[in-house]
């Protein structure tokens, strides 16, 4: 039985098969790497020819799941405000749109509210809680249903329902948040909204 350092001793390159290797970059380039049997340097790279693609596996599937904050309010990500068959089995009757660039595509069906938010941590999320708060009122007095959405249905849309929550219920920040995370749980306030609503006093 060869102890370990009688095979590191008797290592031979040439003893080494050649081997190919498909990488590919995040910018989706696909390279194929050759080693010769030579010694160092002795590598070659050819690009493969491009198939289109994102550098990562994308996820294509839609995120219908719609979070039941309170009977008249919801909370979703775009997808589900995209969605009529989703849209209609909720019977949602207005949509609170604070997503930045994305289009509202039932007007002649739904009441639509649209205010361009930033998901940056600096964007003062604060600012735009009354007016949300007032367009989720508006929505109860028509006893209509409110979808509120951003993109992925994370971080403004959570931090306006969890900021409506404080306003309008008089809940702590802590519960609202909890509230709001038990209905979607996937929510996640970026870090500068999060601070923002811990110390937020309507």
């Amino acid at each position: 039985m060869h102890s370990l350092a009688q095979e590191i001793q008797g290592f031979s390159k040439n003893r080494l098969k050649k081997q190919c290797t498909c990488v590919t970059t995040v910018t989706d380039r696909r390279l194929l790497e050759r080693r010769g049997d030579g010694g160092e340097g002795d590598e070659q790279v050819e690009e493969l020819e491009e198939e289109g693609g994102c550098g990562f596996v994308e996820d294509k599937s839609l995120d219908l799941q719609v979070g039941v904050v309170r009977p008249f309010l919801l909370l979703a990500s775009q997808d589900a405000a995209h969605d009529i068959d989703t849209l209609q089995r909720f019977k949602v009757s207005h949509v609170l749109n604070v997503a930045y660039g994305v289009t509202n595509l039932f007007p002649d069906q739904l009441i639509y509210k649209t205010l361009q938010i930033l998901d940056l941590p600096d964007t003062d999320i604060t600012s735009y809680v009354g007016e949300c708060t007032s367009f989720i009122d508006q929505a109860r007095e028509q006893d209509g249903v409110v979808l509120v959405h951003c993109n992925a249905g994370v971080s403004r849309s959570s931090s306006v329902v969890i900021g409506y929550l404080m306003l309008r219920e008089g809940l702590s920040f802590d519960d609202a948040y909890s509230q709001v995370k038990v209905a979607r749980p996937s929510i996640c306030p970026n870090p500068g909204f999060y601070q923002q609503l811990k110390g937020y006093k309507p």
